[in-house]
């Protein structure tokens, strides 16, 4: 092991409760034990994700948070005994890898329930809303500490809690605790006064508005909080670890604003010189450790930060709230080992909690300490897979409901937490099989028929490996993307694949008696509609390197054109940014933590950006675009195209053909990955 992580290795305590090390799996939607979004049981696929992990050196995990009132169906979860025996039956296999698990409860989301249009139309409409409340009954769900506005919708808003509702939570709380206690779990975490779930609602003043001993002082905006440890710890005994999910400071302006990293603002939540009484009064209260980070879902990117935010960006703000404590504090988001390692050999952090680098590789803990470092399949924070829930101008949640039931999947790993669709299966008929396209499609398609037996053969027609994923991955700040990349090419390398590179295939037909797969990605839509289009640089050639002037009109804002338009104000330029949508990054697929980022910083930062514009015409040194005033002349030294791509097949999908990536369809980094692993098992 390299020396500088020595003291992630080190054991501590909770409680009386002793953690072989200071890495902790901290809590995602989706890797829960007692099932998401579904009748409650006991969850096979989550209990294995968990398992992996144990059996992978992680020193305390935190499953998936479990509403003590499920959201579906209106289940308490006290009420299903059976699948308490389930997880007694199991606890004994989790504790043999060393590990020790806390199970986190939470009284759920109140303003922050992600409203879909569904939901929308159950609500709304009243015969449907009240036909449907067994089964989701939006009213209680979404209540919270004083009437509010809803995180994702208009429509949906918040009513107020009743004491009486309050006392039930703070019950099933302590009737949860007990069972699990007695199932073998080694403590609960609650959650959360954190991330502007419904508990930190009542903390928050710009949400809290009551007059009655839940609202209005310190102490009764924390009551609530302060009330649930009272009872587990009255339940379940004072030796029985409680942690608690902690935001540090909100980060936020107010309803739906956060702030960004190094803005100065009006903090409208927590600010540190309450955080700083808010950390005693909870110890005080009787919680054991406090699970950190910042943020609320007004100030998304701090909880689940996005590529574009800075490494270890809570880390100083935790280090800070641990001195006012003297209970174990645990940092999490975007923490860097290296950092984290560091905090903790200075006294500053007791513990190092990660997410989703264990979703890309649950093995990470062992590789690291084994000096396997390479080995590690990379996090590339983008969302895709595991958390995301979109949201633009004018609507509500537009995550598909199979992201919505199934989170906590990965973009880079196809396995996780889909153990029964994808899994490696070893071949009976090993053959040879030709892959057209050395892009992350055709490296995935290879790694996995490889590990099934076949001999898989990659054609490339360029110098190098990685396809359009290398001008994908090239902005200053995508150096996890990078990483990804390098991880490829050493699967290539440790496989022993063979590859053909500058080697350029006309025709699937040249390989008749082979299964072939077709990776050749897709091809810049150009906007020959335009006059002047000539005069644009495609976002690719840009990205591979081509020299802009100062002021750069993309044309485009989506994903890719807002990314490059970041970048380049990262580097000093001047971008503006024409779309013809109604706001910036209005697609499914990517997360709102991401799109509010970026559409908060342009704003910061005050980035021109023309919504519902079209471009008309490029000039040398001016574009002519059609807004809903009429013709406007926007000055520029340069014009980047980020219209959008076409699939470009080499050949059709045909019986012995198969098609991937973006050659298929234009999608994103998990829908070829995914793409890629399913067609070679398919062969």
């Amino acid at each position: 092991m390299n020396e500088k992580y020595e003291s992630l290795f080190t054991p501590w305590q909770i409680g009386k409760v002793t953690i072989r090390n200071r890495i902790v799996m901290t809590s995602m939607g989706g890797t829960d034990l007692f099932g998401w979004m579904e009748r409650n049981h006991f969850d096979k696929e989550g209990a294995a994700f968990l398992m992996k992990v144990a059996q992978n050196n992680a020193g305390l995990i935190l499953p998936g948070c479990q509403p003590v009132y499920n959201p579906m169906f209106g289940q308490w979860l006290y009420e299903n005994k059976k699948m308490y025996k389930d997880l007694a039956k199991w606890m004994p296999a989790f504790h043999a890898t060393g590990a020790k698990l806390f199970v986190q409860l939470t009284a759920g989301f109140g303003r922050s329930f992600t409203i879909s249009e569904s939901m929308e139309k159950l609500y709304t409409n009243p015969v449907l809303r009240k036909i449907s409340r067994p089964v989701m009954d939006l009213d209680k769900i979404t209540a919270t500490a004083s009437p509010s506005p809803n995180r994702w919708s208009d429509k949906v808003p918040s009513r107020e809690m009743t004491k009486e509702e309050i006392q039930e939570f703070i019950d099933a709380f302590a009737k949860c605790a007990l069972m699990l206690k007695e199932a073998g779990v080694d403590g609960v975490e609650v959650h959360a006064v954190h991330e502007g779930y419904l508990l930190d609602q009542f903390t928050l003043k710009y949400v809290n508005h009551r007059d009655d001993e839940y609202g209005g002082s310190l102490e009764n905006r924390y009551r609530f909080a302060k009330e649930i440890v009272q009872a587990i710890k009255k339940a379940c005994g004072e030796d029985f670890p409680v942690s608690l999910r902690y935001s540090v400071v909100s980060k936020t302006k107010g309803f739906r604003e956060g702030a960004l990293p190094g803005e100065e603002y009006t903090e409208a939540g927590r600010d540190m010189q309450e955080s700083e009484w808010a950390a005693k009064y909870l110890e005080e209260a009787g919680y054991d450790m406090l699970n950190c980070d910042n943020g609320t879902y007004d100030a998304w990117y701090w909880a689940h930060p996005p590529v574009y935010m800075p490494d270890n960006c809570n880390l100083k703000d935790v280090e800070h709230i641990k001195k006012f404590v003297d209970i174990p504090v645990v940092c999490a988001g975007k923490l860097r080992p290296d950092a984290a390692a560091q905090a903790i050999s200075e006294g500053k952090l007791d513990g190092a909690g990660f997410a989703r680098p264990f979703l890309a590789d649950p093995a990470w803990v062992t590789k690291l300490m084994q000096d396997q470092e390479a080995e590690i399949r990379p996090c590339i924070e983008c969302h895709n897979g595991c958390f995301n829930m979109s949201k633009w101008k004018g609507t509500p949640n537009m995550q598909e409901l199979q992201d919505s039931l199934h989170l906590s999947r990965c973009a880079v790993n196809a396995e996780t937490m889909q153990s029964r669709q994808h899994h490696i299966e070893k071949t009976k008929h090993p053959q040879k099989v030709i892959i057209v396209g050395g892009g992350i499609g055709g490296m995935e398609a290879a790694r996995v028929l490889k590990l099934r037996g076949h001999e898989p053969v990659i054609y490339e027609a360029s110098s190098q490996l990685g396809g359009t994923f290398i001008p994908a991955s090239s902005e200053s700040y995508k150096g996890r993307l990078r990483a990804l990349l390098a991880w490829y090419k050493k699967q290539m390398e440790d496989l022993g694949i063979e590859i053909h590179l500058n080697t350029r295939i006309a025709s699937a037909e040249e390989f008749p008696h082979n299964e072939v797969i077709i990776a050749t990605g897709s091809a810049p839509r150009v906007l020959r509609n335009i006059p002047g289009h000539e005069k644009m640089i495609e976002a690719c050639e840009y990205l591979r390197g081509q020299k802009v002037g100062e002021i750069v009109a993309v044309i485009g804002g989506g994903l890719t054109g807002c990314e490059i338009a970041y970048e380049l104000a990262l580097q000093g330029k001047k971008p503006v940014i024409v779309e013809m949508k109604n706001d910036l990054i209005a697609q499914p697929g990517v997360c709102l933590a991401n799109s509010s980022y970026l559409r908060e910083w342009f704003a910061l930062h005050k980035v021109p950006v023309y919504l519902e514009t079209s471009l008309k015409e490029v000039k040398d040194g001016s574009i002519v675009v059609r807004t809903k005033e009429g013709e406007e002349t926007i000055a520029c030294d340069s014009v980047i195209s980020s219209a959008g791509y076409i699939p470009t097949p080499l050949s059709p999908a045909s019986r012995h053909v198969h098609l991937v990536g973006d050659c298929m369809a234009i999608g994103n980094l998990r829908s070829v990955i995914w793409r890629a692993y399913e067609t070679a098992m398919e062969i």
